[in-house]
């Protein structure tokens, strides 16, 4: 994924802020790659479609960081969503399954549900790879997830990390690895065998 000028032409980040326009153009833009990234960690409609929601909303806050010379407003994006998928990972994890479905919840029309179920359905093998990936440091984890799963370039999971590139290259050399090393003891369920298919670069 890389900056094109027809991107920069239509205004970016700091223009949605500032005009409604603007930022539903910006919306209707992004909306369908911020749901594929959700439902890749998801299996909620619900949740899936409050923390989209959510990913927006941090735009009009975060505007100000968006740096087009590294990466796409896709990756930039990309970096809010984990920050509002980790969040609500937190939360789940302090409340109770029951307060978690009786709280924060808006109705959803119908055909809304068929649509977003229809995404999480087709987002089900990045789900399965994700949890592959569970087994892995945090740091190695987060940059393999970007490049791997939601194909962004090195460059670009930097940026939306917010490290440096030569530790992103460090640590998916690192993540590779382990998973090559994990694959040789022992017959690799699908998922991880899709994965460590795209780790050892012959996809």
């Amino acid at each position: 994924m890389f900056v094109d000028d027809a991107e920069r032409l239509r205004g970016g980040p700091a223009a949605a802020v500032g005009d409604p326009r603007h930022f539903e153009e910006f919306y209707r833009r992004h909306v369908d790659a911020v749901l594929r990234f959700v439902a890749r960690r998801v299996d909620d409609p619900h949740t899936a479609a409050d923390l989209t929601a959510e990913i927006f909303l941090a735009v009009l806050d975060s505007a100000g960081t968006y740096r087009p010379h590294l990466g796409s407003e896709t990756a930039w994006l990309y970096g809010i969503a984990r920050n509002v998928v980790s969040s609500e990972r937190r939360r789940i994890a302090r409340e109770t399954e029951r307060d978690r479905r009786i709280r924060g919840r808006r109705l959803l029309e119908p055909d809304d549900i068929v649509r977003i179920e229809d995404k999480l359905d087709a987002e089900s093998p990045g789900r399965r790879v994700l949890a592959a990936l569970a087994r892995l440091p945090e740091g190695e984890r987060a940059v393999m997830e970007l490049v791997a799963v939601d194909q962004l370039t090195v460059t670009e999971a930097a940026a939306a990390l917010g490290i440096r590139q030569v530790t992103a290259r460090v640590r998916l050399h690192r993540a590779r690895k382990a998973l090559r090393e994990e694959t040789d003891c022992r017959t690799a369920q699908t998922a991880e065998a899709s994965l460590v298919y795209v780790a050892r670069g012959e996809a």
